[in-house]
């Protein structure tokens, strides 16, 4: 399961589809899941707070390639932060019908006075609980997590769900997610730093 998904399934890991973080929040740690897939497959590259695009060819994903197309068509926007507030508006439905097409959630429409909300519902509770079990897993096991999984769990952090992948966990796991986000990659650890301080600034400013 890719970056967002898991992401996204951590961050509504409810029968009923809510979010567990401010809206701010959740949209902006699915943009920096969206702009990590990109990352990880050698798409784009972050440094000294740029994304740039080192690879254009389309992925296989069809949101990916999606936010591939759009860092590609606005060349003079390489802000980091900017992509990530662009990003985050439309990254919590643009990962929901991601996951709504590959059978994980279902889609449920209802009106609220002169709109209409759209949440997205655990087709399987298991399916949808699975990523904050395994990333439980993999803290309190000896060796490292993939650059993935670091990144998923560095993008947690500074979206403020570590609680959801800690809450039963023992002493190791805990200690083990403190030293993992310093122990990233440079541009990884650079996506997560921007995340977090994005983060904060949007619950800040109360940010819908």
């Amino acid at each position: 399961m890719l970056t967002a998904d898991e992401f996204f399934l951590i961050a509504h890991n409810d029968s009923r589809g809510r979010a567990k973080l401010h809206p701010a929040a959740t949209g902006i740690g699915l943009a920096a899941g969206l702009l990590g897939e990109l990352l990880l497959r050698g798409h784009v590259m972050v440094a000294g707070g740029r994304v740039t695009v080192v690879d254009r060819r389309p992925p296989a994903d069809a949101l990916a390639h999606t936010v591939l197309d759009q860092l590609v068509g606005e060349p003079q926007h390489q802000e980091l932060r900017t992509w990530l507030s662009f990003l985050a508006q439309t990254s919590t439905t643009s990962v929901g019908e991601r996951l709504a097409r590959a059978g994980v959630l279902r889609r449920q429409e209802s009106r609220r006075l002169l709109r209409v909300a759209v949440t997205y519902l655990p087709v399987d509770l298991n399916t949808v609980a699975w990523p904050a079990t395994r990333l439980r897993a993999l803290l309190d096991r000896p060796e490292p997590p993939s650059v993935p999984d670091g990144l998923l769990l560095g993008l947690l952090v500074a979206a403020g769900l570590s609680r959801e992948v800690l809450w039963s966990a023992g002493p190791r796991a805990h200690h083990r997610l403190h030293v993992l986000i310093p122990a990233l990659p440079a541009p990884l650890k650079e996506l997560v730093a921007h995340t977090e301080a994005a983060v904060g600034a949007a619950v800040l400013r109360g940010v819908p």
